[in-house]
């Protein structure tokens, strides 16, 4: 059994969030048809791509080979370090070149939506083909999203930098939200625990670790954003900024006129960086961000939707 032929047996749709008939239903499922048009998500995927063209334009000095340099380790971090994450984290029984794929899908799609949520629902879109139920597909996406961002805190921790205290009491008051809700949950409704993904202690530091190296590689591209802009910056004071303007990315917005861009030029102006060239380096960034999402993701995506890929069910899915 393919798993196209498993998406052909069953009538319900993958995901299904908008349930119910009254007025406000009603919108909502009108809203997401619009959405779902093919036309709007090319023009989505149209205008992202031009704000962070223009925003480059901008920037009167450019050079390539700083930014394919720090594009590199980012690509592999992006498509390799947190695939590989997600896959130690699963129990879906899928493959690591499943998972790989899966990810470098979701993120064209994350690219183009607010808080990178089409991304994420996308992965469970994915799962849920696998045949994994949907309260387990859900909680493995928003488990992988927790640990990345564990690792992410300790990056900057590690690093020797301070994190803001803002910072420190958001990633606490996450963490602490979450242990409390698991608990609230645990005692009431054991049976719903159950379904819920429990990673090993090893699997869970393994998933920081990747985490942690997927950041670097981040760092690593600002770092070659900047130079690529004729400025540079000491790393340590780049790390501070970096995990400082991560508070900014809880506010939506389209990618590469995110609050958290805004957030990392006025952070690289703090620390000495000409406005023109901090400017310059997030929109470099931005932009250079689509380079590995539309050659991998962009080329999954488009070998599916011609229906050029099969795909075995294995695991969970042959259950």
């Amino acid at each position: 059994m393919t798993e196209t032929d498993n998406m052909h047996r069953s009538p319900r749709p993958a995901v299904q969030f908008i349930t119910g008939s009254g007025p406000f239903a009603c919108r909502l499922r009108s809203a997401r048809t619009f959405l779902c048009r093919p036309a709007v998500r090319v023009t989505a995927l149209v205008v992202a791509v031009l704000i962070s063209v223009w925003n480059v334009d901008r920037v009167p000095h450019l050079a390539v080979l700083p930014a394919v340099i720090g594009l590199l380790p980012f690509a592999i971090g992006k498509y390799v370090a947190c695939p590989l994450r997600w896959h130690a984290l699963s129990s879906s029984g899928q493959t690591r070149r499943w998972h790989i794929r899966a990810y470098a899908e979701s993120e064209v799609l994350g690219l183009i939506s607010p808080w990178h949520a089409g991304a994420d629902l996308w992965r469970v879109h994915r799962l849920e083909t696998a045949g994994v139920r949907r309260t387990p597909a859900i909680a493995e996406v928003a488990l992988d999203r927790f640990v990345g961002a564990v690792g992410m805190v300790v990056a900057v921790m590690v690093s020797g930098v301070a994190l803001p205290p803002v910072v420190m009491a958001v990633a606490l008051g996450g963490a602490a939200v979450v242990m409390i809700a698991a608990v609230v949950v645990g005692r009431r409704k054991p049976e719903l625990m159950n379904r819920w993904p429990r990673p090993s202690p090893k699997a869970f530091a393994l998933g920081v670790l990747l985490s942690i190296g997927y950041q670097l590689t981040i760092v690593g591209l600002l770092v070659g954003a900047i130079h690529a802009v004729g400025d540079s910056v000491s790393t340590l004071q780049l790390l501070g900024v970096f995990g400082a303007a991560q508070i900014a990315g809880a506010l939506p917005g389209i990618h590469g006129a995110t609050p958290r861009e805004g957030a990392l030029v006025a952070g690289l102006a703090a620390i000495g960086v000409s406005w023109t060239a901090a400017f310059g380096a997030v929109a470099l960034t931005a932009l250079l961000t689509w380079v590995p999402a539309l050659l991998f993701g962009g080329t999954f995506l488009l070998l599916r939707w011609r229906g050029r890929h099969r795909e075995p069910l294995r695991g969970a899915a042959a259950a």
